[in-house]
């Protein structure tokens, strides 16, 4: 089976932040793949913005280092890579003065092709570039802007800031990009759940238990400590990546597979969303080691009371959720690097082996990462004399392992969602409405953590997280499902 790459039309991108990190470790190599696979039209042009003073050949060599270091194929792509670096070039601009805007009119002047702006600079610069890309002629009814999380810090800020880039482009031409949508697996739980007659019957509070929602990185902040430190692990995974992931997995079919039909039942599931009563939300702080610095140590400060740590119990107010809990955590330094969403079915109703065969359930796996795939453990007899001994086993199909040499060519998720970005395909970026929905709902949680003497509870480096995380499950007679390396 060969994986069939469509070209996309000729077209401008102009990334501001060009010489940005996340330029440098995402959105170069991304569009090196993508041209390397036939996708990207040898017309189109990337042209990068920032303010350091470069020409367009210091930029290519910015580029190229940065494809050789963060692209693991890059050596046997090597001939491609000099064709693309020639559709490269670069803008010394200030985003937020007149300098160089001058030089990226004329750059994209006599051009009617597709245009796309990539904002890869902080939020605070969004409005004087959407403003500026109007007051210079260099928008268009057809261009459509790129703009990276956070999404502001709170309902209020994420208002202010859709209401400035509405001032200047439409809902349609701003592609809130979250890259957790753009992985394989994420969009393979909407595959699973509307292409297969075996699961949507069953995919309820009446065959299902209860639902775990994992993000857990093995890592510290490292250098994004000073970010960090700001928006805390409920507003850097929580509000975002796994709301995404809770409203895939919870939101009823719609009623076709296009951009606003996806996105009016995901904003329902997170208007359903129950207010979280402070005894369900756990928050945490990994604490040093001997080995390893604790969270205050790396982000400098004794007495930051930020979260590393985020775990709490979410119910769903519709008739399809009702009385099946969505148990969500994410957090830093924990045992093992993993992302995964588990359906846990419910018992059977009645067994007809005795009490010795033990209590058994049906538990669906959607695994992100690492060793993207799905997993189905189902009970079957253990082999062998001695009676009915049941035993759980996994039907387990690793993409690397089912797809063969097809898996090395899943695209990372910054390729898959730039050229939807260049389709005019927002299926899978959010939509304004979805991302203040989503803040109504988690303010009042932080609100309550910053009152006087609120601290987080601290855990072990290397750990599942707070003993307090695992008392939040447990006391419903549920086990969080062990995080693996």
């Amino acid at each position: 089976m060969v994986s069939r790459v469509i070209p996309v039309q000729p077209f401008d991108l102009v990334i501001f932040g060009g010489t940005g990190d996340l330029a440098r470790r995402k959105i170069l190599p991304a569009l090196f793949r993508r041209f390397c696979a036939g996708q990207m039209d040898a017309q189109a042009r990337v042209i990068g913005a920032a303010r350091a003073e470069m020409d367009d050949a210091g930029y290519r060599a910015f580029a190229r280092d940065a494809i050789i270091e963060f692209d693991v194929d890059a050596a046997s792509d090597a001939a491609h890579l000099e064709p693309f670096l020639e559709q490269l070039s670069y803008v010394a601009l200030d985003a937020a003065g007149e300098t160089g805007w001058d030089a990226l009119q004329d750059r994209l002047a006599g051009s009617e092709r597709i245009r796309a702006f990539y904002f890869s600079v902080g939020p605070s610069l969004f409005g004087d570039l959407a403003m500026r890309l109007h007051t210079y002629g260099l928008s268009n009814p057809d261009c459509r802007i790129v703009v990276e999380k956070p999404f502001g810090r709170d309902l209020d800020s994420a208002r202010a800031l859709n209401k400035v880039l509405a001032e200047h482009f439409t809902e349609a031409q701003i592609y809130r990009i979250d890259h957790y949508l753009g992985k394989e697996t994420v969009q393979n739980l909407m595959a699973i759940r509307f292409a297969n007659t075996l699961f949507e019957p069953l995919w309820n509070s009446q065959y299902v238990d209860h639902i775990q929602i994992t993000v857990a990185e093995s890592g510290g902040v490292g250098t994004r400590g000073g970010y960090y430190d700001k928006s805390g692990a409920m507003r850097d995974m929580m509000q975002n990546h796994i709301m995404q992931l809770l409203c895939l997995t919870a939101m009823e079919p719609p009623a076709k597979y296009d951009p606003d039909s996806v996105r009016d039942e995901k904003l329902k599931v997170i208007r359903a969303l129950e207010p979280v009563e402070p005894r369900d939300v756990v928050r945490g702080q990994y604490e040093a080691t001997d080995r390893l610095a604790g969270y205050r140590n790396e982000v400098g400060s004794r007495d930051t009371t930020t979260e590393s740590f985020v775990a709490l119990k979410a119910r769903i107010g519709n008739w399809r959720w009702a009385g099946t809990p969505f148990y969500l955590r994410t957090g830093k330094r924990l045992r093992a690097r993993a992302s995964e969403i588990a359906v846990v079915f419910k018992d059977a109703p009645h067994s007809i082996f005795g009490s010795d065969a033990g209590r058994h359930r049906n538990i669906l796996t959607i695994r992100l990462q690492p060793n993207e795939g799905i997993e189905m453990g189902v009970t079957i007899k253990e082999p062998g004399p001695g009676g009915m001994r049941l035993v759980d086993v996994p039907l387990d199909m690793t993409f690397s392992e089912a797809l063969g040499p097809q898996a090395a060519d899943i695209p990372d998720a910054y390729e898959r969602l730039i050229m939807d970005v260049i389709r005019g395909d927002q299926t899978l970026f959010m939509r304004g409405d979805e991302v203040e929905a989503a803040w109504a709902w988690t303010d009042p949680i932080i609100e309550a953590w910053e009152a006087p003497g609120s601290e987080p509870v601290l855990y072990a480096t290397g750990s599942s997280g707070p003993d307090d995380a695992l008392a939040l499950i447990h006391r419903d007679g549920r086990r969080w499902r062990e995080i693996k390396p």
